[in-house]
């Protein structure tokens, strides 16, 4: 991610001059009047702003609530994302059994629907967000068996989308026969969702233009897209065809680098015809798998994994290999986004940016190896990490990271190192909302209220704003008008009140694109 640029005169619609009366600047700062012209703050003030107020296109009264720097969301899979919000929800599925019945009904609903016009018969019905690392069962193929002869293809994808469950009538759609289980893992996993979630673009656009609303609708101003897809063509394609209610910053996969190369893109570069909406991102390039099943790649065995070369978990990508494609990208102008979970996993990214020499980002870093932490603060690396998941992982961690917890989401000890944090959801993992990764990082528990997990390693407030703000921690003069005004102070909230922080209204390069007590304003064409 990079300094996002004033919006005038582009796609993303002209800026007026806007002045914010009467708001608190940051968490815990003083009251003060904010003016926004041309896309960027012109003048803050604490005095009485008549003469601004008579120049202004538009006066908000913010009432004493806390303006801060608009929020970005580091790690998002958009279109996993914008189809999730349609799918069936396995989250509260206890065993596979419980799974496959959740989607047996969600079946017969879905044939419902398909009498009346409103699904289509050839639809696949896909769950999300299913976690099988507690399970006491597995995912077998006579659990799915109530499909057997509809024809429907039926996919139930785990919540860090690293494991698919899928019925023969999807395997047969995908071109896979005679799979013995049905349950598809890594890359395997990523191509067969993307293949079974493809709809028409005009569809998935409309998707995701829904989804960029609400997540604006939570103070976010820009995001980091690391979908499995041609994303810099789905994106100038989108921003092409309506303006965009946040900021985009998308990555390339090794598949379609060269493409990106030969079109002369670099990290931070924006892209031709977005209106300066959309920039290039970095290069995703993966070390190992992930927690719930597994395959994060650790210094110690996983516990009752038998599976021959499986027990300290999986590399995807052997180190010579890794090495040689952040170099390749590095001499043509592209960061590489690293993606480790585990220990061992992290050592290994670490050693091929210091080996390189290039900037770029390490994405997740949930498990480190306590001799690694001063590597973490190198020159230009920045830590992708999801609060969000050690709340919602804690379980699975106590169980299959028994002994090693103290260091694991170690935002404390990396703050404290030096590294550079940026919170992200990596939606659909966890929801696109930026607010209960901050309140994650801040008191280390999530909304069911439970004790706080190593509350050694939470961040404050400041530090866990600034990261979820792409590093922004104060607002200036000449700054982009990319804005969030809460309705309360977030040092201020409880921790079950914090992730559900209300949103007066976000501003991007000084265009409202939510406010509370009206509806989202359409921007016009610049």
């Amino acid at each position: 991610m990079t300094e996002p640029q004033t919006a005038t005169g582009t796609a993303a619609g002209r800026a007026t001059r806007v002045l914010l009366r009467n708001v608190r600047l940051g968490s815990g700062g003083p009251l003060a009047h904010l003016m926004i012209d041309g896309g960027r703050i012109a003048a803050i003030t604490p005095e009485a702003p008549d003469a601004l107020a008579r120049t202004a296109g538009e006066v908000v009264d913010a009432g004493g609530r806390t303006v801060l720097p608009g929020l970005w969301d580091a790690h998002v899979h958009m279109v996993q994302w914008a189809s999730a919000r349609r799918r069936v929800d396995l989250s509260g599925a206890g065993s596979a059994a419980e799974a496959a019945r959740t989607m047996a009904e969600a079946a017969g609903a879905g044939q419902r629907a398909a009498s009346v016009g409103q699904r289509a018969p050839d639809e696949p019905l896909i769950g999300f967000g299913f976690r099988d690392g507690l399970w006491p069962d597995r995912p077998e193929p006579a659990l799915l068996a109530w499909s057997d002869g509809s024809g429907q293809a039926v996919a139930l994808v785990s919540n860090d989308l690293h494991t698919a469950w899928l019925n023969q009538a999807a395997l047969h759609r995908l071109g896979v026969h005679g799979h013995p289980t049905g349950v598809l893992r890594e890359a395997d996993c990523l191509d067969a969702v993307a293949r079974l979630s493809a709809a028409d673009p005009a569809v998935v656009d409309r998707w995701v233009a829904d989804a960029l609303r609400a997540a604006a609708a939570r103070g976010v101003v820009g995001l980091l897209d690391f979908e499995y897809a041609d994303n810099v063509a789905d994106w100038t394609r989108r921003a092409g065809r309506q303006p965009l209610d946040t900021r985009v910053a998308c990555a390339v996969y090794p598949a379609y680098l060269d493409q990106a190369v030969s079109l002369g893109l670099r990290t931070g570069d924006r892209l031709p015809g977005t209106g300066g909406m959309v920039r290039m991102g970095p290069l995703k390039l993966f070390v190992d798998g992930s927690l719930n099943t597994r395959t994060a790649l650790c210094n110690e065995p996983y516990p009752g994994v038998t599976a021959a070369g499986q027990e300290y978990g999986i590399l995807q990508t052997e180190p010579a290999e890794l090495r040689r494609l952040m170099a390749y990208a590095a001499r043509h102008g592209i960061h590489s986004a690293v993606h480790a979970i585990g220990d061992r996993a992290n050592t290994i990214a670490l050693d091929a940016f210091e080996e390189v020499g290039c900037p770029g980002r390490i994405e997740h870093a949930q498990l480190i190896d306590r001799a690694d932490l001063p590597r973490f603060a190198r020159p230009g690396l920045v830590l992708g990490v999801q609060p969000a998941h050690a709340a919602d992982d804690r379980d699975i961690a106590d169980r299959h990271w028994a002994g090693r917890t103290e260091r694991s989401f170690a935002y404390a000890d990396l703050a404290r190192a030096g590294a550079r944090l940026q919170i992200g959801s990596d939606a659909p993992v966890s929801p696109l909302d930026p607010w209960p990764g901050i309140a994650a990082a801040v008191h280390r528990t999530g909304a069911d209220g439970r004790p706080e997990w190593h509350p050694e390693q939470a961040i404050g407030v400041p530090d866990a704003l600034a990261a979820a703000a792409a590093g922004r921690r104060a607002l200036r003069v000449g700054d982009p008008a990319d804005l969030v005004v809460t309705e309360y102070d977030p040092a201020l909230l409880a921790p079950h009140d914090l992730p559900a922080m209300p949103i007066f209204c976000t501003l991007l390069a000084g265009r409202f694109t939510h406010r509370a007590d009206q509806e989202p304003q359409p921007a016009p064409a610049g």
